[in-house]
């Protein structure tokens, strides 16, 4: 008879709390309260500075909206579509303009979403309305001078989970009414691909998953299996993340290139969980510039 494993080993032969501590975001920085300012104050900057169109719609049955950053000069442009982080249950479109400077400087028009938080959302709903926000801005490109064939998309932590799920062969963009390759490309940080270990920790408290939900809910389960229904994608994280966020990126970036598709690492060393996001917003930044190659072929 095989030998069960200890029951105390919940994963990767972490226990619960070193399991925990393991997806402790938060954790990993010395002063994350510094962080949350630097993404408002930075977020402040970027509205205040930037044309901006807020509160867009995108979904009426959530009320859920996007704030559009629209870049200058004569379209249509390609647009990118941020997707937040915090956990699924924290932060929103306002602590996340500091994504657009660099993009909209390029010449890329940015689109930050909301999605309803949890617990009050499902992960399946928060899912729903991050792809509706997709489906708007095909619909409505036209009306913002937007080019329908040039959408990307992107986010960091619980939203780059949410950009894995854009990506997911999972029917949806068929229910959607949408092209199969209506996504041209993704720029993925930190993200969290397989939602095992997360159901096993105390992030569940408040997602309240079950190992087939988690399932069903991971973008490492749902990868496109034909090479042309695949878009490139670039992935990062910081030096100091702990090493089951590092593997969550590594093993989705393998697999997605295991089938077939376009996918590069980007370096980011110096960044920690947080700033690797609003190095993204920064021009000049190694990040940025992989991104508005992505997009703009440069």
């Amino acid at each position: 008879m095989t030998a069960l494993p200890p029951t105390d080993r919940l994963w990767r032969g972490f226990d619960r709390a070193a399991l925990d501590h393991q997806y402790d975001a938060r954790g990993t920085v010395a002063d994350y309260e510094a962080e949350a300012r630097a993404y408002a104050e930075d977020s402040v900057a970027a509205m205040t500075t930037l044309d901006r169109r807020a509160d867009l719609v995108f979904d009426p049955a959530s009320g859920s909206a996007l704030d559009l950053y629209p870049a200058a000069g004569p379209g249509p442009h390609p647009v990118f579509i941020w997707v937040h982080g915090g956990y699924w249950r924290a932060l929103s479109k306002q602590e996340n303009a500091f994504i657009a400077p660099a993009l909209v400087a390029a010449g890329v028009s940015v689109a930050v979403i909301d999605y309803t938080l949890a617990p009050a959302a499902t992960l399946e709903e928060i899912t729903r309305q991050t792809r509706a926000a997709v489906g708007w801005i095909h619909r409505h490109a036209a009306a913002h001078d937007i080019d329908a064939g040039r959408i990307f998309v992107g986010g960091s932590s619980a939203g780059g989970h949410l950009t894995g799920m854009l990506l997911a062969a999972d029917g949806w963009r068929a229910e959607a009414g949408l092209p199969q390759g209506v996504i041209k490309g993704a720029v993925s940080l930190s993200g969290l691909y397989d939602l095992e270990p997360v159901r096993l920790g105390r992030v569940n408290d408040w997602l309240g998953l079950d190992a087939t939900r988690a399932r069903r809910l991971s973008p490492l389960h749902l990868l496109p299996t034909e090479p042309a229904d695949g878009c490139p994608l670039i992935v990062s994280y910081g030096g100091s993340e702990t090493a089951e966020f590092k593997r969550q990126t590594d093993d989705y970036l393998a697999a997605w290139t295991g089938h077939g598709h376009p996918g590069r690492f980007v370096a980011m060393e110096d960044c920690n969980h947080f700033d690797i996001a609003r190095r993204l917003g920064t021009p000049g930044t190694p990040l940025a510039e992989a991104a508005i190659r992505l997009i703009c072929g440069t």
